[in-house]
């Protein structure tokens, strides 16, 4: 089973060409980030998300939902092999608010693209982080080399590690200052272990994924909502905090700004 490549472009209001070009990587990435929301409601109401490509062509191509980083990832990159990309999936470790020398599970989804034709590299991208830092384009696989996409920038470290495989770190400029948002090595994850992630992420009493969380990234701003904090971002970097009060509030926020039709048994909070 493959996602239908017409129902997918559909969703996200996409209609460009479909050779697998660097443009239309860039072009596909950025209309999937504003075209799909970030939620983890599944989780919230007691579901495991599941990632078959069946379920998730169901649920965020035709179910006005969205999902995190192992469901949007896992079908951003079916849609790639699709169109002919190179695709290797990496597990990751969240250091974004991680205190010092702390090591966090393999908790994120991030993907390397190769572009067919030789001689153009590796490129990181990701469509499941959601918040006001993550990728919009695809990121060279380049350590050092800092990279802006519509109005964001990023780079790549590399650390260097006690094992055998470093750990190349995802970074966004925030000010002044150059933020961790995931580090990963390039050792391929197998779908198995996706899937042991995806069960942990949504099941472990200790997830942070237990407490709602729902993005929605806009080309004038971003919506974020944190339980029943609701913070919108404008492009400026003016930033407006609501409180969401009681499950009709919810349902009605959920619907009219972030564009989800959300599922029996959802509340602001667990």
């Amino acid at each position: 089973m493959s996602v239908d490549l017409d129902k997918y472009f559909a969703r996200i209001g996409w209609d460009g060409g479909r050779a697998p070009t660097l443009d239309t990587l860039r072009s596909l990435q950025h209309a999937h980030v504003l075209g799909i929301p970030f939620e983890n409601i599944d989780v919230v109401v007691g579901t495991v998300p599941s990632l078959d490509l069946t379920d998730l062509e169901a649920k965020l191509v035709a179910g006005s939902r969205g999902g995190y980083c192992f469901e949007q990832n896992t079908l951003f990159a079916d849609v790639l092999e699709q169109l002919g990309y190179g695709v290797t999936r990496y597990t990751g470790r969240v250091r974004v608010g991680a205190r010092p020398g702390e090591i966090r599970p393999r908790t994120h989804l991030v993907l390397g693209i190769e572009v067919p034709g030789g001689g153009k590299g590796r490129y990181l991208v990701d469509v499941g982080f959601g918040s006001t830092d993550a990728l919009l384009e695809p990121l060279p696989m380049v350590p050092g080399l800092v990279r802006e996409g519509r109005g964001r920038r990023h780079r790549l470290v590399v650390e260097e590690a006690d094992g055998p495989a470093p750990a190349w770190v995802l970074q966004a400029r925030s000010g002044d200052t150059w933020i961790e948002l995931v580090a990963f090595t390039l050792d391929a994850a197998p779908l198995p272990d996706i899937g042991v992630a995806n069960w942990y992420v949504s099941t472990h009493p200790r997830s942070p994924f237990r407490r709602l969380f729902v993005q929605r990234t806009h080309d004038d701003g971003h919506l974020a909502l944190d339980g029943t904090t609701l913070t919108r971002t404008a492009r400026d970097g003016t930033v407006t905090v609501e409180r969401v009060d009681g499950p009709e509030a919810l349902r009605e926020l959920l619907e009219s700004e972030f564009g989800i039709a959300p599922p029996p048994g959802v509340r602001p909070e667990r």
